[in-house]
């Protein structure tokens, strides 16, 4: 049975790493985060499922009664929130390009395409090469560092000023990167890859604006071979009722680039290739309620749910208070 790994404090504080396999769940004993558990399997070069099994079984857990106690955590952190990077592609979906080419065909009507289309149509083109080759560069975007992870359950908190609040459901790849600079996968989540449409449809230049926000990611990591057609659904709770609801598709099937292709071209840069970094990085989607004209409200409550995750991903939407910023000259 495939591994799920997931990180868990109890009503104690105490921290711990649970091996999921099925409906069957454990306490692996001795360690206290997946990245300790990463690194630990990299010096002894083997893979996370066998680390795994050397450690033993701890006490059985009830995955169900401790989601709903809300003790699960993200299922990947760092120590140190700066040394965990959080990034993005888009437009790598088969049909991605729908809503954006929307959002930004009124700005460009006087071109044939806009720049949103071609990149798209060229990653359909080129984001598949052949082993051993290099593909087409995707679009890249940053989001932030680990002080913006948000666990199973938490708020998605927008900024005072943001214009919107917006879900992006997808995948999105976990890394460590081991001791002599070698990115290791250590598996996929389920994943919020929260935005603000609003500010990026008023100019397609302010993208990068648009991503610097918190995003979420489900309690399960999913360890081992990455399933190539994952269909799940994405839903808008307000006030106990559903107002938008809507299936999304991910994995290399419903993709116009190949998992090696985005990897490849994220970490050939060297700063993202620093021992011990945690790498979250999220793989794009094609559904969005934005597109569908869905205005979030404070208190909406995004929902995120597909096999193979046997969890869902949960999160209320909130507003920060404004935090007035001035800057001193020394």
């Amino acid at each position: 049975m495939t591994l799920r790994l997931l990180q868990h404090r109890g009503s104690d504080g105490v921290r711990s790493v649970i091996a999921a396999r099925g409906d069957r769940a454990t306490i692996v004993p001795g360690v206290e985060s997946v990245r300790a558990l990463a690194l630990e399997a990299i010096a002894q070069g083997q893979s996370l499922a066998q680390a795994v099994e050397a450690r033993g079984e701890g006490a059985e857990i009830d995955l169900a009664a401790e989601f709903a106690a809300g003790r699960f955590l993200a299922p990947i952190d760092h120590e140190d929130p700066a040394h965990l990077a959080m990034t993005g592609t888009g437009l790598t979906h088969l049909g991605s390009a729908e809503g954006r080419d929307k959002m930004h065909r009124e700005a460009a009507a006087a071109e044939k395409q806009t720049d949103s289309m071609r990149m798209f149509l060229e990653g359909v083109e080129g984001g598949k090469p052949a082993a051993g080759q290099t593909g087409q560069q995707p679009e890249w975007f940053y989001k932030g560092d680990g002080t913006q992870l948000v666990g199973p359950g938490q708020p998605l908190s927008m900024p005072a000023f943001a214009q919107d609040g917006g879900e992006e459901p997808e995948l999105a790849g976990i890394y460590v990167i081991g001791p002599d600079g070698t990115p290791y996968r250590i598996g996929l989540a389920l994943a919020n890859e929260f935005s603000d449409h609003v500010t990026e449809r008023h100019n397609y230049l302010w993208l990068a604006h648009s991503k610097l926000r918190q995003a979420a990611l489900g309690p399960e990591l999913f360890v081992g071979d990455v399933p190539s057609d994952v269909r799940g659904a994405s839903r808008i709770v307000r006030d106990g009722e559903t107002i938008w609801e809507k299936p999304f598709l991910s994995g290399e099937d419903n993709m116009s680039h190949s998992l090696a292709n985005l990897e490849h071209h994220h970490f050939k840069y060297a700063l993202f290739r620093r021992p011990g970094d945690v790498h979250v990085h999220f793989f794009g989607t094609a559904t969005l309620s934005f597109s569908d004209g869905i205005q979030t409200q404070e208190g909406d409550v995004f929902e995120i749910e597909a096999a193979p995750f046997t969890l869902p991903l949960r999160n209320p939407l909130a507003r920060e208070a404004a935090q007035p910023v001035a800057v001193k000259a020394l």
